[in-house]
């Protein structure tokens, strides 16, 4: 279960981190409330997953997922590059995530 609390955690990190650009530096209400309760939500979550699994493991997996996901996003929704060389970065970050996952059980 720790694992999926983790994912989670790691879903809502690229919740609050993309919503971050959407609250214009925390001035508009609603965009800033949902960024701050997806941060709540992902901590929480992250704490849960951290009761079973190393801390320096689940935190690395926890940015991995949001550096991750943030980026697709920002290719998919933003128009960012997706030049080969930031593809192959991010798949370097990806494979540094599921190495960390095996190695750890």
């Amino acid at each position: 279960m720790a694992w999926i609390y983790l994912l989670v955690a790691g879903l809502f990190e690229v919740v609050w981190a993309i919503g971050l650009k959407y609250t214009d530096g925390w001035t508009r209400l609603w965009p800033s409330v949902g960024t701050a309760a997806a941060m709540v939500v992902s901590f929480w979550f992250l704490s849960q997953a951290l009761k079973a699994i190393p801390i320096g493991t689940g935190y690395a997996i926890w940015t991995g997922i949001g550096a991750v996901g943030v980026a697709t996003v920002g290719i998919v929704l933003f128009a960012e590059s997706a030049s080969p060389a930031r593809l192959a970065c991010i798949a370097m970050i990806v494979c540094g995530v599921v190495g960390l996952k095996f190695v750890s059980g």
